[in-house]
């Protein structure tokens, strides 16, 4: 009989952990964690991982909590591991996935290149995202690295269909995201529609036109991660001028910096906003922001041959 996969987690990812042990057969992993005074992280492994398969959930939230992963990633495999699988609810450093200017340090790739570096287990380390802001990440990644992008698409359509009325307009911030808004809304057979920007200055734009009739239809607008919101709230009131009925926003990774749940909230032109867990997550706001679990979408991939 083939033994269960140890799952794993960082401290900012225990309450994923937590639920993937709930929905999946697998066995919990313990880590002993704790901060010397000066700062420098403890960590000691409590579970023997010797010839196992183990899973390390863990998003790089901060530089902080990526070496907590590489360094937890590092051990588990110089303790015998036999194969593991780095789950990246959320990659970050998609700000900086590219130069733009000479000099520029490309951050994305940087850090791909080190999680590259670990030492490779006898089954291969395998590298599982969600939802990467910027598809070409995975392309950063060097030598035998298994990669596996997982869309969290169930979960979007699911959720858009909950919300909205019949012949609801599936949305987006600008064109950027027009295609997988486009495919997302093929999917459900709704229409699609994205608005045009122009650039008013250095850190200003405003929109121009929308590129479908969305008058007297529910909106729900798609975004892959928010941060700000303020992309979202002028998209949302251009729908909303433009006729929209209610409007409603679908994240995977919801950052919310800078207190944009309640700016979003407080713009008056948006009902709810619900986002996956993908990023830790402290209280619903009331009930303005649904959070949606991925864990399934972690034990389905676990689960595969």
């Amino acid at each position: 009989m083939e033994e269960r996969k140890i799952i794993f987690s960082t401290v900012a990812y225990q309450y994923l952990q937590d639920q993937v042990l709930e929905l999946g057969d697998f066995e919990k992993g313990e880590v002993e964690v704790k901060t010397f005074p000066d700062g420098e992280r403890y960590q000691r492994i409590l579970t023997t991982v010797r010839g196992r398969d183990v899973v390390l959930i863990g998003g790089t939230v901060s530089d902080s909590d990526t070496l907590e992963i590489y360094d937890l990633a590092y051990a588990l495999i110089k303790f015998g591991a036999r194969s593991i699988y780095l789950v990246f609810p959320y990659f970050g450093y998609s700000t900086m996935e590219r130069a733009v200017r000479p000099g520029e340090v490309v951050t994305a790739k940087s850090r791909a290149v080190m999680f590259s570096s670990l030492p490779r287990t006898s089954l291969g380390n395998n590298f599982i995202f969600f939802d990467l802001h910027t598809e070409g990440i995975p392309y950063y990644f060097e030598g035998q690295a298994l990669l596996n992008h997982i869309y969290c698409k169930p979960i979007v359509t699911r959720v858009a269909r909950e919300l909205a009325s019949d012949g609801f307009v599936m949305a987006c911030t600008d064109a950027g995201r027009a295609k997988w808004v486009e495919s997302l809304a093929n999917d459900m057979g709704v229409n699609a529609a994205f608005v045009f920007k122009r650039r008013v200055s250095g850190e200003e734009t405003e929109v121009t036109s929308i590129s479908a009739d969305v008058a007297g239809r529910d909106v729900v607008i798609y975004d892959d991660m928010v941060r700000t919101g303020g992309s979202l709230v002028n998209a949302a009131m251009a729908y909303k001028e433009a006729g929209a009925q209610k409007i409603f926003t679908i994240t995977t990774h919801g950052l919310f910096n800078n207190y944009a749940i309640e700016k979003i909230r407080d713009s008056g032109v948006i009902e709810k906003v619900i986002t996956t867990n993908t990023y830790p997550q402290t209280n619903d706001h009331n009930g303005f922001l649904q959070i949606e679990s991925i864990a399934s979408l972690i034990v389905e991939r676990l689960n595969m041959k």
